[in-house]
């Protein structure tokens, strides 16, 4: 049905997510990202961006394969002969569930054409993590909560099930058995229980969607814009989080963006959107959308929150409008009157991109703890992994990564390298990197 990576353009992970059979698109890229080229060169001083999830730990294949579960290698091994045909798998599920089940063909968008290759993607997620149940467990309850607003319901799942199996039997012929069969009915239904059960604790505290007035509309460049809602009841939601958002112009069809502050007194919601090349929602957002306007809003989702427990320093990496969450977790630290040092990496590709530099120098020159450095492609003296190494040591600093997905690739890798351990690196995008790690 559906899945954080991560906030403000609608080409790209999540980061809460992307469905198992996401019944709407989601965000393409993780919740604070768009796709950006990669973030390279340090000009002047700032620092880095948020992301929703922790970077999964890579096991190596042979401990992987040395750990797996009977059922788990049936599984793997079906993924693996039906990647090479995966959009054929697709299209033959849907095409399956629409003729066998066609009151359920009201829940997807009407264009299904980027919608294709979720399944494959969330069917990855899931054969990766079969055997990390906590990974597994809170990417499913992620996205039982998520398909609330779609309007999915307890009985859509075994129909769903019923048409994946369907599909994998017709394109894994060569090696599929009772056995193969077996594993998956087992499997499937494991992971829709815990979807089922989370939507159902979510939907005894929380409303499916909140409908949200536009309040105002701040085109910052020719692309990007601030926009500011106010929901119709209290929406709670922690710095660093993101949700899903649809407009009036493209019904059922949703796309992430993470918050850009940390929550307000007065119950506003601000988020950086970047208008992308056949971005529906995001072109929408920038050049359509007006006070008075109103969209609907997801569950927040994300855990790209700042640990308060700990006195650890925070060094945040945010490529484009993905300083967003990076700024929303700024605003947390202060207002929870904290003064342990803050590092963030301000990402662009040319000075115009950072258009919302104004905003974190003021925050720098408030908090003095706080520490704001630009990182321009077109400058690209210093790339970023050379600019982390050189402002390090972050041994005492907890990572928060949000961008385009290759940033986030790159960022993780060279926090990595600075000896910043992978349980202390968080962001968001799902879509993109939940599938490579454990």
């Amino acid at each position: 049905m559906d899945a954080p990576t991560t906030t403000s353009a609608d080409n790209g992970t999540s980061g809460g997510g992307s469905g198992w059979f996401t019944p709407h698109q989601q965000s393409e890229t993780p919740p604070g990202g768009e796709s950006a080229p990669p973030v390279t060169a340090a000009a002047s001083p700032e620092t880095p961006p948020p992301a929703e999830q922790r970077v999964p730990l890579q096991r190596p294949a042979t401990a992987r394969a040395q750990e797996a579960s009977p059922d788990a290698v049936l599984i793997r091994r079906t993924m693996a002969e039906v990647g090479p045909v995966a959009d054929k798998v697709t299209s033959y599920f849907y095409a399956l569930l629409f003729v066998r089940h066609p009151e359920l063909r009201s829940l997807f968008p009407a264009a299904m054409d980027t919608q294709r290759d979720r399944l494959l993607k969330a069917l990855l997620t899931a054969a990766e993590h079969i055997d990390n149940t906590p990974v597994l467990v809170d990417y499913l309850q992620n996205l039982g909560r998520g398909h609330r607003k779609y309007g999915t319901r307890p009985e859509h799942y075994p129909a769903v099930g019923e048409c994946l199996i369907g599909a994998l039997n017709k394109y894994a012929e060569h090696i599929w058995s009772p056995e193969f069969e077996a594993a998956w009915v087992r499997a499937y239904t494991t992971i829709s229980q815990v979807m089922i059960d989370a939507a159902a604790v979510d939907e005894r505290r929380a409303p499916a969607w909140w409908y949200a007035e536009v309040v105002t509309h701040d085109l910052r460049t020719r692309d990007v814009a601030v926009v500011t809602v106010r929901p119709d009841q209290p929406y709670p939601f922690l710095a660093g989080q993101y949700t899903s958002l649809e407009t009036p112009w493209w019904p059922r069809i949703w796309r992430h963006y993470s918050f850009a502050s940390a929550p307000r007194s007065d119950g506003l919601l601000s988020f950086h959107v970047k208008a992308v090349p056949a971005g529906w929602v995001s072109g929408a957002l920038v050049h359509r959308a007006r006070p008075g306007d109103i969209v609907r809003l997801g569950p927040p989702a994300g855990s790209m929150t700042v640990d308060h427990t700990t006195d650890n320093g925070l060094l945040c990496l945010g490529g484009g409008t993905g300083i967003a969450p990076i700024k929303a977790l700024v605003e947390d630290v202060a207002e929870h009157g904290e003064r342990r040092p803050v590092e963030v990496f301000y990402g662009a590709r040319t000075d115009i991109d950072l258009y919302d530099i104004d905003t974190m120098l003021r925050l720098r020159q408030s908090h003095p703890w706080l520490s704001v450095r630009a990182v321009i492609d077109e400058q690209a003296r210093l790339q970023l992994p050379d600019a982390i190494r050189r402002y390090g040591p972050w041994n005492e600093f907890d990572a928060y990564v949000s961008g385009p997905p290759g940033m986030i690739r790159k960022g993780v890798d060279a926090l990595r390298d600075s000896g910043i351990p992978s349980e202390r690196i968080r962001h968001d995008s799902v879509e993109e990197l939940v599938v490579t790690g454990d």
